[in-house]
């Protein structure tokens, strides 16, 4: 073996992880049905899959059903990651920090909490367009009449905030000076996440990283707002759309064409021809 196939081998990639909307998703922020058979594609090189998404487990387990056994699923930014419906890392926010963060948001207009659960998410207010894009993107969630009463109940991934005017505009500039025992971060054009401290996307890979024991250039991954940066970085190979948050694609440099072209797939495309040309 020469030394040059040598180190292709050695740092074949063996991970990848990706964002779902604004990165995978396309213009309709559906799930292109390519993704299945290149995910297949890429068991049979040996490479594990994950989308890493802000969702919730519910929902991205029925976006992937098809190979839904066969992956890993990074939920809610990071604070859960599940495999055939078994909990393997959960980072949730402690209790004690909850009716404070809940309090602050509910001070503030044009923004609007969720409490994201490991299995449901839960909402106290209907007004739209909030409740429409709670529904969308998680698919098991439930009206309640104060969000209050479901704290000690289970355990709370994050506060999803909804933000009518611009995220990055309002509420990313306003609320993290009121929750400074909490992260705050851009998840979306009118979203916010709030969390535990060190609960993050990257924090989620550190965990898969130790547990299937990979090597950070073992791994690839993709996103396209701030709540990805910690994941890029913690993947030796990492690449943002087109199509991404200014800030982040000056921060990760390496772009691939946007999410309304495929970016994705055509960059998955590539390293399953790249797999199968080291293996053979």
């Amino acid at each position: 073996m020469t030394a040059r196939r040598a180190a292709l081998v050695r740092t074949m990639v063996k991970f990848i992880a990706t964002d779902l909307d604004g990165t995978l998703l396309n213009g309709e922020r559906l799930l292109p049905e390519e993704i299945f058979p290149l995910i297949a594609q890429l068991k049979e090189c040996g490479v594990l899959f994950a989308p890493a998404s802000g969702r919730q487990y519910a929902n991205l387990k029925k976006l992937f059903a098809p190979v839904a056994n066969d992956i890993l699923f990074i939920c809610e930014n990071g604070a859960l990651v599940k495999f055939r419906d078994r909990t393997l890392h959960l980072n949730p926010i402690r209790d004690l920090y909850l009716k404070d963060a809940l309090d602050e948001i509910r001070a503030l207009p044009h923004l609007y909490p969720m409490l994201c659960g490991a299995d449901c998410a839960y909402i106290e207010d209907t007004a739209m367009p909030f409740f429409r894009y709670a529904m969308l993107s998680y698919t098991n969630c439930k009206k309640v009449e104060t969000l209050d009463a479901i704290i000690g109940r289970e355990d709370i991934c994050k506060i999803a905030v909804y933000d009518e005017i611009a995220a990055a505009e309002n509420c990313i500039k306003v609320l993290p000076p009121r929750l400074p025992q909490l992260r705050t971060i851009l998840s979306g054009y009118d979203w916010c996440d709030v969390s535990a401290p060190d609960a993050n996307k990257g924090e989620a890979i550190r965990f898969i990283r130790r547990e299937y024991g990979l090597k950070k250039e073992e791994c690839m991954a993709f996103g396209d707002h701030m709540n990805d940066y910690e994941m890029l970085t913690e993947c030796g190979r990492a690449y943002v759309p087109e199509n991404a948050y200014p800030p982040l694609k000056k921060l990760i440099g390496r772009t691939i064409s946007p999410n309304t072209e495929g970016g994705v797939l055509i960059k998955l495309k590539e390293i399953v021809r790249e797999l199968r040309e080291e293996q053979a």
